[in-house]
């Protein structure tokens, strides 16, 4: 089929550029070619400033390791210092995250009145005291009205607030806090159960020992049997 010089409107189809050529019969044939976007990525807040803030913390570290004795040139801490400073990026994340950007709308009316729990939800946080780890288990409940949320939030919303410079009573309440805010619950429950690293691998060194703290809310607070029901069925493995 010959064609007369093209006649061609380019359009969008389904992100596709269409251009049409006008043949000699009357009729058109179609051309349609891949749309060449560029994508251009954009940094999120959090990763500009870890980017703003990484050498910065690569040079604190390579002075730690300076300052114990250590030969920062030799093959094995050549990219220590990095490496460390991603890492600590990572483990305190959590400042960069808000509880509005974790629930992202996941709240739902529900005609619900019963309790609710998420229990052996993993933790790992650093103890602000020292910067080592301490780590175990997050119980959640709580005793909706009206709304509930997707369970999965509570789990990150733990999960924001553990990966930050912290303390165990602190983690704690404002877990509960974060929920109670967001939901307007009758009452929230929170329980934490954990290792501090500070305690085993340094100072008294007590290996076995745990570390258990709650918060309660609410008729958690006020009404007994509610707390009870809460602390029975968290036991309940």
């Amino acid at each position: 089929m010959a064609y007369q010089n093209p006649a061609e409107i380019n359009g969008l189809c389904n992100s596709k550029i269409v251009t049409e050529y006008l043949c000699r019969n009357g009729f058109s044939a179609l051309s349609i070619e891949p749309k060449k976007v560029q994508h251009k990525k954009e940094m999120s807040r959090k990763e500009a400033e870890d980017e703003t803030r990484l050498t910065d913390l690569e040079a604190a570290y390579t002075t730690v390791l300076r300052g114990l004795g250590e030969d920062t040139d030799r093959q094995g801490l050549l990219r220590t210092p990095l490496r460390a400073a991603k890492a600590m990026q990572f483990l305190t994340k959590g400042y960069h995250e808000t509880v509005s950007d974790i629930l992202n709308d996941a709240v739902f009316d529900e005609d619900h009145d019963e309790l609710v729990i998420v229990k052996d939800i993993d933790m790992f946080s650093l103890c602000e005291h020292h910067l080592v780890p301490f780590f175990g288990k997050v119980h959640i409940g709580y005793l909706p009205n009206k709304k509930v949320v997707g369970i999965s939030k509570l789990a990150r919303i733990a999960e924001m607030y553990s990966r930050r410079l912290q303390v165990q009573e602190r983690l704690t309440k404002q877990i509960a806090m974060a929920i109670s805010d967001a939901l307007q619950p009758a009452g929230v429950g929170v329980v934490i159960e954990a290792a501090h690293m500070c305690m085993v691998m340094r100072g008294v060194q007590k290996m076995n020992s745990c570390t258990v703290t709650s918060v309660m809310l609410g008729v958690f607070r006020e009404d007994p049997k509610t707390k009870e029901e809460f602390m029975a069925l968290v036991k309940n493995s």
